[in-house]
């Protein structure tokens, strides 16, 4: 995970999304189930503006999702929990549909808006993510139970930053390509000075 920067909603959400999200709380008067959650879906309608302005990238993966079939509004908090932000722009994070299932109802896992750069490192040796040793030790623990709840460390997504990161040390791919679609592998090439030095040395 990288930090992510927080955009302003666009002119379009709230006649789409908070009004009519708005009105229907107004009216049910008591906390939604999540059948009628999903029959007021309204939050639907902001995944266009949510995978343009975002630029097509994941939130938690920190990855170029290949088309608005494949992601998802994601409610930070969650709507079971926090009905009041259902449909609040500010709320919302652009996630894959699996990252976003991975996530589930989880209300104590780092925020992508509240983050610093360099509190999620990747280990070049096992391609897992991993946590600075140098933060304080409550947050060391906050980065580490993050990275589970999401499952940033699963077979696939190693192979995915392997290949991504072979691939560039054998010049198949440009550093301006991993920062455009992959910014969190492009910021640890970056970090650990391995721009240059690294090409070559994977096979």
């Amino acid at each position: 995970m990288i930090p992510v920067t927080r955009q302003p909603e666009p002119a379009t959400f709230a006649p789409n999304v908070r009004n009519p999200g708005s009105a229907f709380l107004r009216r049910l008067r008591k906390r939604p189930t999540r059948d009628e959650f999903n029959r007021k879906n309204f939050w639907t309608r902001a995944l266009p503006d949510l995978f343009s302005i975002y630029r097509s990238i994941c939130a938690y993966s920190a990855s170029w999702i290949p088309s608005a079939a494949q992601a998802s509004v994601d409610h930070f908090h969650p709507k079971s929990r926090r009905p009041d932000l259902a449909y609040e722009w500010s709320n919302y994070r652009l996630a894959t549909k699996e990252m976003n299932s991975n996530k589930g109802d989880a209300t104590d896992i780092l925020d992508p808006f509240a983050l610093q750069l360099g509190w999620f490192i990747l280990d070049m040796d096992s391609f897992h993510i991993k946590p600075n040793g140098g933060l304080p030790p409550s947050l060391v623990e906050a980065i580490r139970h993050t990275i589970t709840v999401l499952k940033l460390n699963h077979d696939a997504y190693v192979t995915m930053r392997f290949e991504i990161v072979r691939d560039y040390s054998k010049a198949d791919v440009t550093l301006d390509y991993i920062q455009r679609r992959f910014p969190f592998i492009a910021s640890e090439l970056v970090r650990q000075n391995l721009t240059t030095t690294i090409f070559g040395t994977m096979k």
